[in-house]
């Protein structure tokens, strides 16, 4: 059987031009692709070359937590070459959090900022862990320093596609972190069904300006370019004026939404700017429907929604092009993430395990080759989260319509059970976000001693509205039954996020939680 090892799918896919730029960063450094042959190979026998314990099956880890350069993609690269576990931590995490992950995970390696070592360095020789290099985004560092040592020729290490290649922490907002295991075939299986579901052609330039800490820019945006051989414009930190200038040099754009909302706000974006572009796509948190209009009407482009976890990297996407498998007809549709992708089975389940009708909402469940094939040293979680028949619970609700197109209503611990109704935040936050000088809202559920739970509002204005909650409030309540209003409504400034754009509603819950209670 031919080695499985993503690493050597993704080298196969290098131009037969080895001098040709692969990634060209915003501050004028280029790198070929036998650059990144070169260096992959050195880094990757650098790791081989350490005095590190075999523990049996699952090969030994490699926790980096650094800030984005093209060398931590080499890095990661170079870990799948040398048959070892890449493990990327959000550059945000601290202490408490880097003691956890480095615990719970074992690493052997760990890799991080220069400017964090000395506490980095203590708590991961306190459990264990061997080796600590540095890695900063000027190209220094220990870990450049020891590699530059090594030979630049390397013989990939064998791998099945069953084969552990990644462990992602989910954001732990209902508890402590769970380590996603990702294999080699997982990830490749994904990765080329993309190639051909979003159209990759020749020639294609992608502008990467997201966190490489991350499925949607380490998996989805580089496996996408490196598998089609495609020139990276690489972008150390989104600057929306910057993004906008580089898109006549480019053809793909993937981001989140809140980069798409800073580039409507720049006067540069127009259609003639955007003319080259063949696609721009979001994901990794709700797209606003306003966003997704005013983006067409703007550049003249559709963004493609699509979604997707940690665990199963892409389910659904809304189509590239008519999709022969749901009639020519399919569109790009504002406010859905399209339809399962190829080989991806999904189902909507209501709370009896049974289907529900189209159209109605329920728990989705999924299936497919890029399903995990775990939960990190937790057997029990695990089959908690897998039906009897192999389908793996998200934890997402939402609904399907009869045309196949999937809307994700949210998750299902944002569920708000008010008086024994079921409350779903994102119709609420539909309405809301519809109404005059309303930039966007989130709905948390809180304690109340009567309903056991109520909803409150938190509702962000546009510049320059005036809001009142009260009459908010009352609008609502002409639109919608009186058991899903909101008792209290907020005007904020902003929502707090994380570094995808995700709203983080489980820090709002704390907030508001003794409202009610008068604890």
């Amino acid at each position: 059987m031919p080695n499985q090892n993503l690493f050597v799918a993704l080298r196969a896919a290098f131009p037969s031009d080895l001098d040709s730029t692969a990634i060209e960063t915003d501050d004028g450094l280029v790198y070929s692709w036998g650059d990144i042959d070169r260096a992959t190979a050195m880094m990757a026998n650098l790791l081989q070359s350490l005095d590190i314990p075999r523990d049996g099956a699952v090969p030994p880890r490699v926790a980096v937590q650094v800030e984005k350069s093209v060398e931590a993609v080499i890095l990661y690269l170079a870990t799948l070459r040398a048959g070892f576990v890449f493990l990327p931590l959000n550059t945000a995490y601290q202490s408490a959090e880097i003691e956890y992950f480095v615990g719970n995970a074992a690493p052997a390696v760990v890799v991080c900022s220069g400017k964090n070592f000395n506490w980095v360095s203590q708590i991961a020789f306190q459990a264990g862990t061997r080796h600590v290099f540095t890695l900063d985004d000027d190209r220094s560092g220990s870990l450049l320093e020891r590699a530059a040592h090594c030979s630049d020729q390397q013989v990939p290490a064998e791998r099945k596609a069953g084969n552990l290649a990644a462990i992602l922490y989910t954001s732990g907002t209902t508890g402590r972190s769970k380590g996603a295991m990702l294999t080699h075939g997982n990830l490749l299986s994904n990765a080329m069904m993309l190639k051909d579901y979003w159209g990759w052609e020749p020639g294609d330039v992608l502008i990467h300006a997201l966190p490489i800490f991350h499925v949607h820019g380490l998996f989805v945006a580089i496996h996408g370019a490196l598998l089609n051989g495609s020139k990276m414009l690489w972008h150390g930190k989104f600057d929306p004026k910057r993004v906008i200038a580089d898109l006549p040099r480019a053809t793909v754009f993937m981001g989140v939404p809140t980069l798409y909302v800073r580039m409507l706000a720049e006067p540069a974006l127009t259609q003639a700017q955007a003319a080259r572009m063949r696609l721009f796509i979001s994901g990794s948190a709700p797209l606003l429907i306003e966003t997704f209009n005013d983006w067409q009407s703007r550049t003249g482009h559709t963004i493609l929604e699509r979604y997707g976890m940690s665990e199963t990297i892409m389910l659904t996407s809304n189509p590239y092009r008519a999709d022969a498998r749901y009639g020519n007809q399919s569109e790009r549709r504002g406010g859905t993430v399209g339809f399962p992708v190829p080989g991806v089975s999904l189902r909507v389940r209501g709370d009896d395990g049974q289907d529900v009708p189209a159209g109605e909402i329920g728990g989705i469940q999924v299936q497919g080759p890029n399903v995990f094939a775990g939960y990190w040293q937790m057997p029990e979680k695990t089959a908690e989260e897998f039906t009897v028949d192999g389908f793996f619970k998200t934890g997402d609700v939402g609904k399907q319509d009869e045309r196949g197109y999937v809307t994700i209503v949210g998750r299902s611990k944002d569920l708000i059970i008010s008086g024994g109704y079921n409350v779903y935040p994102a119709e609420i936050e539909g309405y809301l976000n519809d109404m005059p000088g309303v930039a966007e809202s989130a709905i948390i559920g809180v304690p109340h001693p009567d309903f056991g739970e109520v909803g409150v509002a938190v509702v962000i204005a546009k510049p320059g509205a005036a809001l009142g909650a009260d009459q908010l409030i009352a609008d609502l309540k002409a639109k919608l039954a009186n058991f899903k209003i909101p008792k209290r409504c907020f005007i904020e400034t902003e929502l707090p996020r994380n570094t995808m754009g995700k709203v983080q509603k489980n820090l709002l819950r704390e907030r508001f939680k003794d409202l009610f209670t008068g604890a």
